[in-house]
Formats: C-alpha cells, structure tokens, sequence
C-alpha cells in the first residue's frame, strides 16, 4: 500500500517595506484601494436600489389584488365558518385551489407608559409581576479586575488590534 501525498503548504509571500517611506506609501495606496472599493460598493448599491425599485413597481399591482381577493375570501368564510371548519371542530379548510385557515395568536402583553405600571404594581402588592434580574456587573469587575482575579469563571482579557487608517478628507455638503 502506498503512503499518502504530503501536503506541503507554502508561506504566503508578503511584501514588507524596508523604509519609512515605503511604508507611507504603503498607507497611501491602502487608502486609496479602500477608497476605490468603497466607490464599486456605492455603485452596486446604486444599481440594486434602481433594481429593487423597477420590480417593486411590477410586483405592486399585484399586491393590491392580492389584498382584495384576500378580503373578499375572509368575508366569505367568515359568513361560512360553520360551515367549513365543521361546526368549529377544525380550523382549517380545504376548498378546490387552496385551504384557509383561522389560527389563535399567542396572547400578548402591551404597556404602555412602564415606570407608573411598575409602581401600580408595587401599590398593589403585585410585585410577584415585577421581575427582578441578577447578572455580573462587568463594568465593575473591569474597574476591580485584581479583586475577582481568582474567582473561577472569570477572565479579564485585553487585545491589541493592528489598525492602518490612510488619511482622507470628507467633502462637505453646500446648500446653494
């Protein structure tokens, strides 16, 4: 039996610069690279939007019947309902080209105006309804990380990111 190719992986080549101006120039033609992406980007947005529009503008028509064909369907059904769910045992009826279904959204709280519900609540004595929440205060450890450093299941960590920011000048917007 033969053995297996090895797989030999070759080090990427990268040029590194062997000045200080090599590297500024470097920078330079990394902000204008971004620069030239960011236009390609703006160009394809232009185009999706313009795109998007066009068959936005095809599809709305029928999206309006769609809306009133599905009205007069749900007036139909509703005055037939006994009808088709069988007295109320189903909640979904097949007809020739299609089924219609009645489905019983979850219930939902709403509140409106949270601080005074909280201290109705309170008054009430309902704070059985009030939740309260307990979590590890991060921004605390981070202001004390030496006094949790042995507590298990903590870990302060710090990064450092490499970051080359070319620099460029915005235009500013003139009304005339």
């Amino acid at each position: 039996m033969s053995k297996p190719a090895t797989r030999i992986k070759s080090a990427a080549e990268t040029w590194v610069p062997r000045t200080r101006a090599e590297c500024s120039e470097a920078i330079a033609q990394i902000g204008a690279a971004q620069r030239e992406r960011e236009r390609i980007q703006t160009a394809l947005n232009d185009e999706i939007s313009a795109i998007k529009q066009r068959y936005e503008e095809l599809a709305h028509p029928h999206a309006q019947v769609i809306v009133q064909l599905t009205r007069g369907v749900q007036v139909w059904c509703e005055a037939n309902r006994a009808e088709l769910t069988n007295g109320g045992k189903v909640k979904t009826a097949n007809l020739a080209s299609g089924e219609v279904k009645w489905r019983m959204r979850p219930p939902s709280v709403r509140l409106s105006g949270g601080d005074a519900v909280l201290d109705a609540l309170r008054s009430l004595g309902l704070g059985r309804f009030i939740r309260q929440r307990e979590e590890v205060n991060k921004e605390a450890i981070l202001a004390e990380p030496d006094t949790v450093a042995g507590v298990r299941g903590i870990k302060v960590t710090q990064a450092e990111d490499f970051v080359v920011q070319p620099f460029e000048t915005h235009l500013e917007e003139v009304a005339s």
